[in-house]
């Protein structure tokens, strides 16, 4: 990139940013005085708001580097990751939603203290921050640091060395993120996710588009050829045992990983917790599912065009990405691209910060000092934002050294605590008696039984345990209910545990809700079908004569549950929601807001 084009890109880089800056001032100007209005944007979010907020927290640089990566150096199958996270948002929307909006909670673990103890809750704090700190905070900032330094070969400009230049770009990026991210607030999170959320779209469209248009020669359907008749298998998503992700993991560890990060895990959630009333909430998280459906599109394509273009040597993996961007996107695009890119890292770090001082103030700091004023309250978050942010600058650079790619090692390192708080959760909400000890066991087990499989038995045996990962998430999953389910047996809680409802919003259901959840899990199987070895991934040409049946098959079940949703189920379920989460007279009386 000329010297010309590096400064326009800049220039306009700084306009776009400075518009999204300024537009977000305006419309959230004077929210953030209170804890309410800081964490929780004042419970006033709409649907809209939430989806471009929960997509932008969802999506940063991780998945443009990190699943482009993998189907650069593999195939389909971490689409796996995405598109089933449809089941997740789906019992998110239906299930969880109305509980946790209903108990007006602002954070996980204050539902955790409330079915558990303070001790469960305090155990929770302590998993989210160490994920947050080691694994998710630095992923992010690490990703979008390769991406700028690839776009601008910043090595090159500064003569600077590789790992120099990473570290640059991680404490560049970090500390312009770390600001916004400090003197934001969830409100102006959510305001500027939606305007980078559009942006996003744009970009991600067009890099596939212009990708395939190079390797067509000038034709986009030749370009579309090429991918699907030429190494189909690299379109094929349904995994093999040698694959990353095995097509079976999708039904044993994965199912639970998803619900993890769309039902309990906070800087997801928060989202959600802020809505106007149940209702915007629900199209919310449903509008999320389908902007999940196109991450394959949007963030796998183009690494399979990347494989194509320069053949697949490239070292590591995550460099495929930034290269094609490099490469083919027009000079006078790329500053467009790199606020979007800088916005998707800045979204999900912002959003990562924020949940993470909102657990410090709400589920640490305030329950030692209860008398508290908002003010100091948010005071101290704030710093204490800095400080975690300070940390990852100092972890994130030692990504560069993961040997697998960077999606790869976030997911292996998050079953460090994603499978104990969504069995926690689960037992908490289905199981009454439970008492607390069971939650405080399967937690300690669950972190020492995933260490030894990691490492330990290596470690300690020498036997490395062949098990894929995901299947492990599974396998832990199901012990730690079994134990918890025992002690409750065992030791069951003196009393039974009762919800008590008690909403600050509206919480009457949105009427299609049922409707656009069968759509979605419809789609779900759709996008197996079309990137399956009876669709795109067929070796004797661009697709099977299975294909069309297949689908039309798939749409004929689809609109039959379909009309069912509409007119069976949805009294069904309003009636449901409101008993679950609308207070009785009697718990008016016992229970006063």
């Amino acid at each position: 990139m000329g010297n010309h084009n590096v400064l326009f890109t800049l220039l306009s880089c700084v306009f776009f940013m400075g518009l999204i800056g300024w537009w977000t001032y305006r419309k959230t100007k004077g929210t953030n005085t209170t804890t309410e209005g800081y964490f929780l944007a004042g419970r006033g979010l709409s649907g809209g708001f939430i989806a471009g907020a929960l997509i932008l927290t969802n999506l940063s640089a991780e998945q443009m580097i990190g699943l482009n990566g993998q189907s650069y150096g593999a195939n389909m199958t971490n689409m796996a990751w995405e598109v089933t996270a449809v089941l997740a948002i789906v019992i998110m929307t239906l299930i969880l939603l109305p509980r946790y909006l209903g108990g007006a909670f602002t954070t996980l673990p204050q539902f955790l203290r409330d079915r558990y103890d303070e001790g469960v809750r305090r155990l929770a704090v302590l998993l989210f921050m160490l994920g947050y700190v080691l694994v998710t905070i630095p992923s992010t900032l690490y990703s979008g640091a390769l991406a700028v330094l690839k776009l601008f070969d910043v090595p090159g400009l500064l003569d600077l060395s590789y790992t120099q230049s990473v570290w640059l770009m991680v404490w560049v990026i970090g500390i312009i993120g770390a600001f916004f991210a400090i003197f934001g607030g969830m409100k102006a999170i959510a305001v500027s996710d939606t305007l980078i959320g559009g942006g996003l779209i744009i970009v991600c469209s067009i890099i596939p588009l212009v990708g395939l248009f190079q390797l067509g020669d000038g034709s986009i359907s030749e370009g579309l050829k090429t991918i699907t008749t030429v190494h189909p298998e690299k379109m094929n998503a349904v995994g093999s045992s040698s694959d990353s992700v095995p097509f079976l993991t999708i039904f044993t560890g994965m199912i639970w990983a998803n619900l993890f990060y769309w039902g309990t895990n906070q800087y997801a959630i928060q989202r959600t917790l802020g809505a106007a009333n149940l209702a915007e909430g629900q199209k919310g998280v449903l509008y999320t599912g389908f902007f999940k459906l196109l991450v394959p599109i949007f963030m796998m394509i183009p690494g399979i065009i990347a494989f194509h273009l320069y053949g697949g040597k490239m070292n590591p993996v995550d460099l495929a990405f930034p290269t094609l961007v490099s490469n083919i996107l027009p000079w006078y695009l790329q500053g467009f691209f790199l606020v979007v890119l800088l916005g998707a890292v800045f979204s999900t770090f912002n959003a990562l910060i924020n949940s993470a001082a909102t657990m410090f103030a709400l589920d640490v700091y305030k329950p030692l000092n209860p008398n508290v004023t908002d003010q100091k309250l948010l005071r101290l978050s704030k710093w204490f934002g800095a400080v975690l942010a300070l940390v990852s600058f100092f972890v994130s650079p030692l990504l560069m050294y993961a040997p697998d790619g960077l999606w790869e090692l976030i997911r292996r390192f998050t079953g460090f605590f994603n499978i104990p708080v969504i069995a926690v959760v689960l037992i908490g909400i289905f199981a009454k008696r439970v008492p607390a000890i069971a939650a405080k066991v399967a937690i300690c087990f669950h972190v020492i039984a995933y260490y030894m499989y990691l490492w330990g038995t290596k470690q300690l045996f020498g036997v490395q345990l062949e098990i894929n990962y995901i299947h492990v998430y599974a396998i832990l999953f199901f012990i730690e209910i079994a134990m918890m389910l025992i002690i409750g047996k065992v030791s069951p809680r003196k009393e039974v545990w009762k919800f008590t409802p008690k909403p600050s919003v509206d919480m009457k259901p949105w009427k299609y809700s049922l409707l656009v959840s069968v759509i979605l899990i419809g789609l779900m199987f759709a996008f197996y079908i079309v990137f399956s070895p009876i669709g795109l991934a067929y070796e004797n040409g661009v697709v099977s004569p299975y294909f069309v049946p297949a689908l039309l098959g798939l749409g004929a079940v689809t609109g039959l549950l379909g009309y069912l949703s509409v007119s069976k189920w949805n009294k069904k379920y309003s009636n449901y929601v409101e008993k679950q989460t609308v207070p009785s007279e009697e718990d008016k009386k016992q229970f006063p807001a």
